[in-house]
């Protein structure tokens, strides 16, 4: 590979036909994954600028801070970028429930033979 993008140290994220990027939200201290999104330009510059997660709603069409109505803001303290510049992680620490559920993580449920199953005894239904 040879394509700057993908071995360079130049920020270029490579947005879909949407605009956006896939976010991966993980705790940073406990390296659980709390949820998915997306982010367009404007998301990941302010995030990057205020060390707190902001996202474009694909429902909405419309940007949003994480948290600002439900206090349950993402504290920002490492953002990464996959090898082909499509998809970000980003590792927080998370200012109470992440999931609009109320559950901790996005990421409540297991998907077993059975169907599914709280992973969390607190999960929501």
């Amino acid at each position: 590979m040879t394509d700057a993008r993908d071995r360079g140290l130049t920020l270029n994220p490579k947005y879909d036909d949407h605009g956006l990027i896939t976010a991966v939200v993980t705790d940073v201290a406990s390296g659980d994954v709390l949820m998915v999104a997306h982010m367009n330009r404007e998301a990941l510059d302010l995030t990057v600028q205020t060390g707190l997660a902001h996202f474009w709603s694909r429902s909405r069409k419309a940007l949003w801070k994480k948290g600002e109505t439900s206090g349950h803001m993402l504290e920002v303290r490492d953002i990464r970028i996959d090898c082909d510049q499509d998809a970000v992680w980003v590792k927080a620490v998370p200012a109470g429930p992440t999931c609009h559920t109320g559950a901790r993580s996005c990421f409540f449920r297991r998907v077993g033979a059975d169907g599914l199953s709280a992973v969390e005894p607190d999960a929501a239904a």
